[in-house]
């Protein structure tokens, strides 16, 4: 087995500045030998589940993480720019988050989600105020020469640095590592040098990392190609070959490569491996809906009885008659079917969203797919088709022998 894991990884999830699909990052792990690898895109989870997925089928420990992006000063909900060290306009640093087990996974989660809710601001930024609520479960790092720590080092003010690592230290404890890079850029260099120092002093450990947005060498320039697609009408004929980054060096290296580049920090090598065995997530099987808040006036207690309420009044609305034997078999068996299932909240959901849009003026489609077979699903206003007119089949949709979810396609006008 290797003796060093990447732990900084991203991929086409990291919206136009990764350049590596989830199963080639798996796969490329599994053909070095490495046990285990991390997927790290910048502000988001997006393939959290399929890059779990296809790890262990790979056999391949899979280590869920995200680099979220930090407000450098100040709250999260502050919009506007602020000076970073090396002099640039910027609103955020860099952080690794890494979860340990399901707690981590789950918190991490949440600050992702909030980065985008409360703290949107160029990017789906964080502050230390929630990283200190949802910190239970995670490992941290320092990131790249954009991160918490690197941008003091890189600016000599090695006091500034120490203060913000004893920050982060006081947040994770001992799961709170200096993150080195080398892909052959001074900024690093200038990190490298001044790294050891600062994690002696506080007691923290390094860890090295190569911050992977691709996996070969020779994959720089169409790498660079997809970085220049977000600059698209600013320069018509740029020059491709000339890396954004600075350096082809941004690739999945092997074990010996890392080992040559870091010979002179064997710990921040065995860092990883010891970063690799604190996470264990284990991600539950079963499916969790949301749970969909009845309102008071609804006069019922549970989502059975609302979704049978508005499916009875929907029937009415459409102008169908419960009289009908056809009707009423219909509806009585789709909702025996629903519920059994336990899809009662995942129907209210879908019904008030779509009730929503209509609401504000949003063009939502007549209905598509499978989900047109059910009566249910037009007596709620979901889809706009009659199955009953039309002879569409409910079990095409929803059966008891389905082992996924159901799939309701929705169409919305831009």
């Amino acid at each position: 087995m290797s003796d060093f894991i990447h732990l900084h990884n991203h991929t086409h999830f990291s919206l136009l500045d990764g350049a590596c699909r989830v199963e080639d990052l798996v796969t490329a792990a599994k053909d070095n030998n490495m046990p285990a690898v991390a997927l790290t895109d910048h502000g988001v989870m997006f393939g959290a589940f399929e890059f779990y997925n296809k790890a262990l089928k790979h056999g391949v420990k899979p280590i869920l993480g995200c680099e979220v992006y930090i407000v450098s000063q100040g709250s999260r909900r502050d919009k506007q720019q602020v000076q970073d060290p090396s002099n640039k306009r910027k609103v955020y640093h860099h952080l690794i988050l890494l979860a340990k087990n399901e707690i981590g996974y789950r918190n991490l989660t949440k600050l992702v989600t909030k980065g985008y809710t409360e703290g949107f601001y160029y990017r789906p930024r964080i502050d230390t105020e929630i990283l200190r609520e949802h910190s239970e479960g995670l490992v941290a790092t320092s990131a790249c020469a954009g991160g918490v720590v690197s941008p003091y080092l890189i600016a000599g003010d090695y006091d500034k640095a120490k203060e913000v690592a004893s920050l982060y230290k006081d947040i994770f404890g001992n799961d709170f590592y200096i993150e080195i890079q080398n892909h052959h850029l001074d900024v690093e260099e200038k990190v490298r040098a001044l790294a050891p120092k600062l994690a002696k002093e506080l007691g923290l450990r390094l860890v090295a990392t190569n911050d992977c947005h691709y996996l070969k060498q020779e994959h720089a320039v169409p790498h660079n190609v997809l970085l220049h697609i977000r600059d698209t009408g600013k320069d018509d004929n740029p020059d491709i070959t000339k890396l954004r980054y600075g350096t082809a060096e941004y690739y999945f290296r092997t074990e010996k490569e890392m080992k040559q580049l870091f010979k002179d920090f064997p710990e921040a090598l065995e860092s990883t491996i010891e970063i690799a065995e604190k996470c264990n997530l284990v991600m539950p099987k079963d499916i969790k809906m949301p749970t969909f808040p009845i309102p008071e006036s609804a006069g019922v207690d549970t989502l059975d009885e609302y979704l049978d309420k508005l499916t009875y009044e929907g029937i009415e609305q459409r102008n169908l008659s419960l009289s009908s034997s056809d009707v009423k078999e219909r509806t009585e068996f789709e909702l025996n079917v629903i519920k059994k299932m336990g899809y009662s909240g995942y129907f209210l959901i879908v019904q008030d969203f779509i009730a929503e849009a209509r609401k504000r003026g949003v063009r939502v489609g007549p209905g598509r797919g499978s989900a047109a077979g059910s009566l249910v699903a037009y007596a709620l206003g979901i889809t706009n088709v009659d199955p009953l007119k039309y002879n569409l089949l409910f079990e095409r949709f929803l059966n008891p022998e389905r082992v996924s979810m159901p799939d309701i396609d929705i169409d919305f006008s831009d």
